[in-house]
C-alpha cells in the first residue's frame, strides 16, 4: 500500500475521531447515529495510523506532499 494520507489530513481525522467519541460517550449523540459516528471515528484513527485511505485509492486522490 502506498501512503496517500498527508500529515494535515491525519490530524483532521484524529481530531474528528476524538470529537465523535466525545459526543458518543457524553451521551450527546446516542442510538444508531452514535454507533455509526463511533465506528467512523475508529476508521479515521485506523486510516491515520496506516497512512492509507481506501477511498482515496479508488478515486485516485492523495493528500501526501509530492516528492521532488
Amino acid at each position: 500500500m502506498k501512503a496517500n494520507v498527508g500529515n494535515i489530513d491525519k490530524a483532521v481525522r484524529i481530531v474528528l475521531a476524538i470529537v465523535f467519541a466525545a459526543l458518543y460517550f457524553t451521551g450527546t449523540v446516542t442510538g444508531t447515529v452514535g454507533i455509526i459516528l463511533l465506528v467512523l471515528g475508529g476508521v479515521f484513527v485506523a486510516t491515520s495510523l496506516i497512512s492509507f485511505c481506501p477511498l482515496y485509492a479508488i478515486f485516485g486522490m492523495s493528500t501526501c506532499p509530492v516528492k521532488k
